[in-house]
């Protein structure tokens, strides 16, 4: 603006800018890891270099579960297609070896003299159709079997044998990969970020898990893992290495009623692999923490499982989950609106271990909140005071009315005297 009025010169201006940009620091990003778990649940892990491939032909069932859809539904329609052709082919040949095909047997069948294997079948259009009929059992009519031919018995016979083995199997397959445990994960949620905060005097690592189904998860447990690059003593480097870390649950056992949202909380103490981070040593730490979520689903009987992970970036410290549990005409009600809301919350931004320590640390903290928040009601106070006097002053200056008269008081001397009330 200073240049546009040529007030300052704009070779000047420039040259400014300039060294106001190389004086910055320029902070360069950290190169984000790659995550171990999706937020989804789903594992980033590929599989290179498999010598072995025939292993998989082993299971072939877990293998065809495991296919996409679309490379399912190719499969199953080829399998069909496939085995009525095979057996189309077959029913040729038989047809063809007995002289069904010959157009001369044609009026020597009309004359109740000669017998085909199975009437009507004259070319391989024909013989497909009824290797259909074979297989479905649709039956039209038109096309059967007679005693003359024990090949296409036996053929018949394979035909039923096979087409029963491809209806299990495809049919199985289409079923288990539609009643797939991952399906009923989809309706459990995670909270998108994990806090740390104090919680019956210690530091704990916190995140809201729930169900968006009536129907529950019986013998719901949860896990918490550590994945992080270390190194051992002797040099060695694990690149995944996997750390438990306890689950805070006042049942003995480790299941968990899910029937509504919970708040699962893992207390930072010495066996924790947080125990050492502090607020500012979390952005540093290049650590994943994953989440699993164990159960038999109440329907069906099927154990799933649901996982995701947070990285260092999705911890809030010193924040807390709001209540999303209310009673209402005598009905608990869940606000899922508010499912990862939360508020921030005194904290002391040391380490667990200095915590431990210094337990001084922790009474200050929570001085310093309580005095915060006098003050914060004290200002908050004063200003509704001013506030309410400013109100009532404009509301004098603009009513007329409720300005008091002025009053003249008579003396016995015959002087007034004028006074306001």
């Amino acid at each position: 603006m200073l240049a546009r009025k040529s007030i300052i010169p704009e070779e000047y201006v420039l040259a400014r800018i300039a060294a106001e940009n190389l004086r910055k620091p320029r902070i360069r990003d950290r190169p984000r890891k790659a995550r171990f778990i999706a937020k989804n649940g789903a594992c980033n892990l590929a599989h290179k270099n498999i010598r072995e491939q025939g292993r998989f032909l082993q299971d072939i069932f877990t293998t065809l579960v495991d296919l996409k859809w679309r490379h399912t539904l190719v499969i199953f329609t080829m399998s069909f297609l496939c085995s009525w052709l095979l057996f189309a082919m077959m029913w040729w040949l038989v047809a063809f070896a007995h002289g069904d095909m010959d157009p001369s047997t044609e009026s020597t069948t009309n004359s109740t003299k000669w017998t085909p294997c199975v009437t009507c079948v004259r070319s391989f259009t024909s013989a497909f159709l009824f290797s259909i009929e074979v297989q479905v059992t649709i039956g039209f009519g038109g096309r059967m079997m007679t005693e003359e031919c024990p090949l296409a018995i036996t053929v018949l016979i394979l035909q039923n044998i096979v087409g029963l083995i491809i209806n299990a199997v495809m049919l199985g397959c289409i079923f288990m990969k539609t009643a797939q445990a991952h399906r009923r994960a989809e309706t459990l949620i995670f909270s998108r970020q994990a806090v740390i905060a104090v919680r019956n005097g210690k530091l704990c690592f916190m995140f809201r898990v729930g169900d968006l189904r009536k129907s529950m998860i019986i013998s719901a447990s949860v896990r918490i893992q550590v994945v992080k690059k270390t190194t051992t003593p002797e040099g060695e480097v694990i690149p995944i290495h996997q750390v438990d870390i306890p689950v805070d649950n006042p049942i003995e056992s480790n299941n968990i009623f899910l029937v509504a949202p919970l708040i699962i909380c893992h207390v930072i103490d010495k066996r924790s692999p947080l125990y050492d981070i502090s607020a500012a040593d979390l952005a540093l730490q290049d650590l994943e923490l994953i989440v699993i979520l164990e159960g038999v689903v109440e329907t069906t009987g099927i154990t799933t499982q649901a996982r995701t992970s947070y990285v260092a970036e999705e911890i809030l410290w010193g924040h807390r989950f709001v209540p999303i549990v209310t009673e209402e005409e005598g009905v608990y009600a869940v606000d899922y609106s508010k499912f990862g809301n939360t508020v921030k919350v005194a904290a002391p931004r040391c380490s667990a271990r200095e915590l431990d320590e210094k337990p001084s640390i922790l009474i200050q903290t929570l001085q310093k909140s309580e005095l915060s928040h006098q003050n914060s009601l004290r200002k908050r106070n004063s200003m509704r005071r001013n506030n309410s006097i400013r109100r009532s002053n404009s509301m004098r200056r603009t009513n007329p009315s409720l300005i008091v008269p002025k009053v003249q008081f008579i003396t016995p001397e015959g002087s007034q005297s004028a006074s306001e009330t």
